[in-house]
């Protein structure tokens, strides 16, 4: 199954970065920018390097790196490891940043016999961003998209419940870019508010049901929750194949499911993407 809980840890607190392990994400999003002070950097880098040369873990680790030029390169140097399963490309805009990442990580794996490639996650936090999100999600080694809402927001001048209208559609080109790429469904945006769990699960079941798979966490707390709303449960199960079995008792082309309704292939194609998130 897809990593469904990435929690967001800061790189420059080494004790707090291992304790994550245990606090029951899928996945890590270990962040070299916004959550570490430009005092803290090099210290951070430092932390990342000693986490991955000690990690021994099934836990997926991503590293959110800067995007500015050396930063990016220094923030790569601590990132490209074999343990390391993939970069998250900050305020990511363009193809060209891409290509430039794609670039970066090539000459660092081979230099370091890193036999497997590292994935990249862009993460889209503006205007400009948000309209070649096509392009981006087509780009070399992209695998999954993200928003920044946050930054998005700021970008756009949006604010209240009234700007999630403007969010939405952004949010809506970060599931059809990735269909039309290819590549996983984005996962969904973090929420500040991590005091509120009904409201984070209520927004994390509207995610799942926009096409979104899997949410980024700022707290523990949150974890568990998102584990569960993208996470079939047995009667999504049950339900998923019992639509595979009319089918095939049908011989194919349409049928009807449990409550008398049309089935097709589409309806078949859903069905097996509840069953394979579910192992």
């Amino acid at each position: 199954m897809s990593a469904r809980s990435h929690l967001y840890v800061p790189a420059n607190d080494l004790e707090r970065l291992t304790k994550a392990l245990g606090r029951g994400a899928d996945a890590l999003i270990v962040d070299l920018e916004d959550g570490v002070a430009p005092s803290d950097k090099a210290i951070a880098r430092q932390n990342l390097t000693s986490f991955l040369n000690d990690l021994n873990s099934a836990i997926e680790i991503w590293v959110r790196v800067n995007p500015e030029k050396g930063a990016l390169e220094a923030d790569l140097a601590a990132a490209v490891h074999k343990n390391c399963r993939g970069i998250v490309l900050a305020k990511a805009t363009t193809l060209a940043e891409i290509q430039n990442l794609d670039s970066l990580i090539t000459e660092l794996e081979k230099s370091r016999g890193i036999a497997k490639p590292l994935e990249v996650s862009a993460l889209i936090e503006s205007a400009a961003g948000v309209f070649n999100a096509q392009a981006i999600a087509a780009g070399p080694r992209v695998t999954r998209l993200q928003l920044g809402e946050a930054d998005l927001r700021a970008d756009l001048g949006t604010s209240g419940t009234a700007g999630d209208a403007t969010t939405q559609f952004a949010r809506s080109m970060a599931v059809l870019a990735s269909a039309a790429a290819g590549i996983n469904p984005p996962l969904a945006a973090v929420s500040t508010n991590f005091k509120d769990l009904d409201a984070y699960r209520k927004s994390s079941q509207d995610f799942k049901e926009w096409g979104y798979f899997g949410r980024a966490c700022i707290h523990p707390a949150q974890v568990e929750i998102v584990n569960e709303v993208f996470t079939p449960n047995a009667d999504e199960l049950a339900a998923a194949q019992d639509i595979l079995d009319r089918l095939v008792a049908a011989g194919g082309g349409v049928a009807l499911d449990a409550k008398g309704r049309m089935i097709d292939e589409a309806i078949a194609k859903i069905a097996r993407r509840t069953l394979a998130t579910g192992k």
